[in-house]
């Protein structure tokens, strides 16, 4: 099956659609206690190292490289393919395997961006495949606070953190 462009112009992944429940795309995915982040840059744009930094705080590896979304109930569910499952590049080492990993419910999108285009107090942002939209935001993967950022997103979006303005304010 041909691959499609992203259903976000904005954010450089390729897909491919199976049906109206399933697509395959570019990017890799970690989680935490269960939920899940997508992200997503275009290659050598810094997501496996992100997630080789990530699987160091307690993070679990969902999938690197290519990752397959399911629509289910209005969630989308993120998994590996079963060729990638447990895998991880990590650049300058090599491919390592046997990792361990999970499915996990998909709660945010982070699209892997110089800092340059990340705005101090960003507005609402949202991605969608599979007719199912997140929220989304912008980050630099190689900045030391990244891990952390991330957990604080997770949290403010599960109502254990507060945000005053930014990404998730309306």
């Amino acid at each position: 099956m041909p691959f499609r462009a992203s259903p976000n112009p904005a954010i450089n992944c390729r897909a491919v659609t199976f049906g109206a429940a399933r697509m395959l795309l570019h990017g890799s995915c970690a989680a935490l206690e269960g939920e899940a982040i997508l992200f997503l840059a275009p290659p050598g744009g810094g997501k496996s190292d992100l997630l080789l930094r990530l699987l160091g705080r307690g993070w679990v590896l969902v999938a690197d490289d290519q990752v397959m979304l399911e629509a289910d109930q209005g969630l989308l569910r993120a998994s590996p393919p079963a060729a990638l499952a447990g895998r991880l590049e990590v650049f300058g080492l090599g491919l390592l395997a046997g990792l361990a990993w999970r499915a996990a419910t998909l709660r945010l999108v982070a699209r892997l961006v110089p800092p340059a285009e990340i705005p101090r107090l960003p507005e609402p942002e949202t991605w969608s495949a599979l007719g199912i939209g997140l929220p989304a935001l912008r980050l630099h993967g190689a900045a030391p606070s990244a891990p952390d950022l991330l957990r604080r997103a997770l949290d403010a979006l599960a109502g254990r953190a507060s945000l005053t303005a930014g990404a998730f304010t309306a």
